[in-house]
């Protein structure tokens, strides 16, 4: 019998090196194990240093372990060409044409996603199936398509027989394929949910909030990992002394909350990378010892990096208030986005009360589904603006409630214009899971468009998700067109691919929008990072700053353990300067987490 083990957690967690981890020690007690990664911007590669991407790959040097990375572009061409090739001898071509055109929304993408994640679940090859998932927001998505989809195929059939994914008889069987997925995530005896956590405040909130959300849906979690424990022999100063007694009070706090097993992992002085550390990882994490060994978390000393040669790293880029204020009139765009954990939160947080204190109306959005900034902020954010402090604002992009605004406003423009089966089919496309994100990204677009603001800064979900609601305006255009009647399709196509397009011009305009990428020093998020830049690059955005986030203080590295640490650092903001070419302010590690408007205030003393 097949085992799968998902693991999900908020980002930067280090479910990744976790889920391969665990993967290799599956493999290694003789099960043939494959590890998938359902993260848009997944890193499997980067981890297990050799190319994997979105085909079976055999990983070098342990016998029994294979991986893959989804790709939502390739499967989604195979997920076309699944439905398409039955009908291609005997269909016209006006028809099969017909047919690929109403799988070339955004609808697609996701099911065909999703798709492949199922037959891994179904399949019998393997042992044991590792799920590295996205971020817990995107993972909490993925797990409800199932239920959302059959119901929604269920509810077409019944009226006019068609979905946004094409008549109901050509996808049927997905519709029982998904009844069969469901039915497999809720049985606890084929599949585990394990969430990883740090010992902090905001990654505890977002464990149960995630928790409580998969229980909503029938899928209990059954473990959980604490990861990046600082060792307590390490922390001789008083700066660490004090994080570590935080994060032993957010542990005590977990065991109190959360009565599930609980694994825990220390930091190491170094990034996990490579089959050799992935096995000491594997090795501590399935220990049965209640303390481990030295040799887990220290590694050799590093040759000691010069910071003098670091001339080139300011405190501040130089033209920062031209990348974030105003310079005439219109809405200065300012996002934040960057690899889950990296910090951009706070980050966006910190640089929106630093652009209000300059007297800018300001308002801060989020559009990560598992936003936080109400944490941060220490305010009830919701679906709408809610006053923070003087000229300072604060929103969340909440899908249900755009949702269910968009539909309204979608059928009140309707009516009128249509017949009443018209709308009635209008009604059934409406309620397809693809709409909400449609929805949201209507939502986002409003606040682009707004005037009412001299400043609006989006904290975006991580990266794979963000470029994803950046190519939703042309997917948008085609939803419209096919819910309209066919006189009005051009007109209403148009219109929609007109505003988009000035929503694109806008992001594209470097004097009105500065898209920021928030990083720590290793090397998966450089990397990710990376890729980020080259693809809003290829969609005509360029990126305008680098923020280097969680920098270790030179001060308060006293010992082997965090000199190796900021020794690491260092070499790879170097490399961020080489790699990037651009503008790089680094943030520190601060001692306690950023909470409340005065310890965001405290943190712009960072910003000269």
């Amino acid at each position: 019998m097949t085992r799968h083990i998902f693991f999900s957690g908020k980002g930067g967690a280090g479910k990744t090196t976790m889920a391969c981890a665990t993967a290799i020690r599956h493999a290694l007690e003789g099960k043939k194990t494959l590890i998938v990664s359902t993260d848009p911007a997944s890193n499997l590669s980067d981890v297990f240093e050799q190319e994997i991407w979105h085909k079976i790959t055999q990983i070098k040097g342990i016998e029994n372990l294979y991986a893959m990375e989804i790709d939502p572009d390739e499967a989604t061409r195979e997920y076309k060409e699944k439905i398409i090739a039955p009908y291609r001898q005997i269909m016209p071509e006006d028809v099969i044409a017909s047919i690929d055109e109403q799988l070339s929304g955004p609808c697609t993408t996701e099911m065909a996603s999703f798709d492949r994640f199922i037959d891994f679940m179904e399949g019998n090859e393997y042992d044991v199936v590792v799920f590295d998932t996205a971020p817990t927001g995107h993972t909490i998505r993925l797990l409800e398509l199932p239920v959302d989809w059959s119901r929604h195929i269920e509810e077409a059939a019944k009226g006019s027989g068609q979905t946004c994914l094409g008549p109901v008889q050509t996808i049927q069987n997905s519709k029982n394929k998904y009844d069969r997925a469901t039915a497999l995530l809720k049985n606890s005896k084929k599949t585990k949910f394990i969430f990883v956590m740090r010992p902090e405040e905001l990654s505890l909130y977002e464990t149960l909030r995630a928790s409580k959300e998969l229980e909503s849906i029938g899928i209990k979690s059954g473990e959980i990992i604490i990861n990046g424990i600082l060792p307590e022999e390490a922390c001789e100063t008083g700066f660490f002394k004090k994080k570590y007694e935080a994060q032993q009070k957010v542990i005590r706090e977990a065991d109190n909350v959360i009565k599930k097993p609980k694994r825990c992992m220390f930091l190491r002085d170094n990034e996990v990378k490579g089959i050799v550390s992935l096995r000491n990882v594997a090795e501590e994490l399935f220990s049965k010892r209640k303390t481990h060994s030295p040799r887990y978390y220290r590694g050799k000393p590093l040759n000691p990096v010069k910071d003098e040669s670091l001339t080139w790293l300011t405190s501040l880029p130089a033209n920062i208030d031209r990348l974030l204020m105003p310079e005439r009139k219109g809405t200065k765009a300012v996002f934040f986005t960057g690899k889950g954990g990296v910090g951009k939160t706070t980050i966006s947080c910190i640089f929106a009360v630093y652009i209000a204190k300059k007297g800018f109306k300001t308002l801060l959005v989020t559009t990560d589904p598992a936003a936080h900034i109400g944490e941060v902020l220490d305010v009830r954010v919701g679906s709408k603006p809610v006053k923070i402090m003087d000229h300072l604002y604060a929103v969340m992009v909440d899908q249900e409630d755009a949702f269910r605004v968009y539909k309204e406003k979608v059928l009140n423009e309707a009516k009128g214009k249509c017949s009443g089966d018209m709308l009635k089919a209008m009604d059934e496309e409406l309620n397809s899971p693809c709409t909400e994100e449609m929805a949201a990204f209507d939502r986002f677009a409003q606040f682009i468009e707004s005037k009412e603001y001299d400043t609006v800064v989006f904290d975006t979900a991580p990266t794979g998700h963000t470029l994803r609601l950046l190519e939703l305006p042309f997917d948008y255009a085609k939803q419209v067109e096919m819910m309209v009647s066919a006189d009005e399709a051009k007109t209403a196509k148009e219109a929609v691919e007109n505003r988009f397009r000035k929503i694109i011009d806008i992001l594209k305009d470097k004097n009105r929008t500065t898209f920021s990428i928030v990083l720590y020093p290793e090397s998966t998020p450089i990397m990710e990072s990376y890729r980020a830049m080259l693809d809003l690059k290829a969609a005509g955005i360029n990126t305008q700053m680098v923020v280097a986030n969680m920098i270790l203080p030179d001060e308060v590295c006293k010992n082997d353990f965090f000199k190796n640490r900021r020794g690491m650092q260092m070499r790879y903001l170097t490399e961020i300067h080489k790699k990037f070419n651009l503008p790089v302010l680094q943030f520190p590690l601060m001692q306690k987490e950023i909470k409340g408007l005065k310890a965001l205030e405290r943190a712009l003393t960072y910003i000269k």
